[in-house]
């Protein structure tokens, strides 16, 4: 049991307050801290726990989240705010000597990249303080990685070939919308797309690489090849992968709305000058923007579309390699989540709910002691089969299917 710090006020960060609230006999003392503390209070009156704290945080200032640490004693740090911050938070972690878990990788700002080089850096300063640093604790990454690792363990011999697969066959009612962070979103899918393949990475063109895949409950979509983080480590960990992409669905009006985004410039992420007018309204003054962090200004938040959010997502993981009797199998494993449903119980859609839950499972996994291993680690290092059972008590049921047609 033990003190836990959530940092981020968002879809995902509201999702894991919920569920770690619902965790009482690993939880002992939960905080939920952010640049906008009314946020924070926002998501303990939805919860209905009063004795959840709440705190105001700079999340790129190590010396305010040391002393935020100082004064409320986390045993681990939950990052769920946004990439940019990983590392701040992970040197704060270092400075105060707690463990700590995020869901995605570290990004600068000033550059539409991602990758796990920074935070792997890390791993000699974690492990000689003795404290646990939990890599990509959500679904992709996080339960995809999981899905790999449970694979391994109980039904292939070798992993030869991986497809995560990641459809969205939800319906938000918006012309257009991000299902979280809109400026995360658009820099991670407008990137090139990349592959690994026989020892070496393949670049591709933006969304060059599409075809239809079958979901199950869903049917048939167009999904589209991109680079993902979690083959990054997957194919470290696992060297027999000779292949492993990773494929999310778009619709054509999603997609149409993201060519005129990038086409106007609205996806740029340098500043420009533009021609501000004064609040007072005397005059005008040359100001700097982002295109893109402006587009997230105007842009549906997240947060508030779960309410007419209809059908369901469905993300897995399509393996074919050599089992452990020396023959060839394939094997499906993956979860469809239902966005009413998660709006029902937490009061957001299915993609933060997804995101959520494994965020919350990890940090009872290092509560309890099952996860906890100085350093730093992406989660397919650690046991998956008690991750595996908590899915399906937390929310996230998975589903099996061997040697079927992996259309792939």
């Amino acid at each position: 049991m033990g003190r836990v710090l959530i940092i981020g006020a968002g879809g995902v960060a509201t999702v894991a307050a919920h569920k770690v609230a619902q965790n009482k006999d690993v939880f002992t003392d939960i905080m939920i801290a952010s640049r906008t503390k009314s946020k924070c209070d926002a998501i303990v009156k939805a919860i209905g726990n009063p004795n959840i704290q709440t705190a105001r945080v700079d999340a790129d200032n190590v010396a305010e989240l040391v002393a935020l640490f100082r004064e409320f004693r986390p045993d681990l740090v939950m990052n769920l705010a946004l990439p940019y911050q990983d590392l701040t938070i992970m040197d704060a972690c270092l400075e105060y000597g707690c463990s700590y878990l995020d869901t995605a990788n570290y990004e600068p700002k000033d550059e539409a990249h991602f990758e796990y080089s920074w935070q792997w850096a890390y791993r000699d300063r974690f492990e000689k303080a003795g404290l646990t640093a939990i890599l990509g604790c959500g679904f992709d990454p996080g339960v995809t990685s999981i899905f790999t690792a449970y694979a391994a363990k109980h039904h292939f011999k070798e992993i030869q070939y991986l497809d995560i697969v990641d459809c969205n066959a939800g319906d938000h009612h918006k012309a257009f919308a991000t299902n979280f962070n809109p400026e995360i979103n658009i820099r991670e899918i407008t990137q090139k797309g990349l592959y690994w393949e026989n020892g070496k990475w393949v670049e591709t063109g933006p969304l060059e690489i599409h075809k239809d895949l079958t979901y199950p409950n869903i049917g048939p979509r167009d999904s589209y090849l991109l680079h993902h983080e979690e083959i990054e480590s997957l194919v470290i960990n696992y060297p027999t992968i000779k292949r492993a992409r990773f494929w999310m669905t778009f619709g054509q009006q999603y997609l149409k709305h993201l060519e005129v985004i990038q086409n106007i410039g609205m996806s740029r992420i340098d500043e420009v000058e533009y021609e501000a007018q004064l609040v007072d309204g005397t005059g005008t003054a040359r100001v700097k923007i982002v295109p893109l962090q402006f587009l997230k200004a105007v842009l549906p938040n997240p947060q508030d579309l779960g309410e007419n959010y209809t059908g369901e997502t469905s993300i897995g993981c399509r393996i074919r390699g050599i089992g452990q009797d020396g023959k060839e199998h394939t094997y499906y494993v993956y979860n469809n989540c239902s966005h009413q449903a998660a709006y029902e119980e937490t009061g957001m859609q299915g993609v933060s709910y997804t995101t959520g839950v494994p965020a919350c499972i990890g940090a009872r996994m290092f509560m309890l002691g099952l996860w906890n291993k100085p350093g730093v680690h992406n989660v397919e290092e650690f046991d998956p089969d008690p991750f595996m059972a908590e899915l399906n008590t937390q929310g996230l049921p998975w589903h099996e299917l061997h040697d079927v047609d992996l259309e792939l």
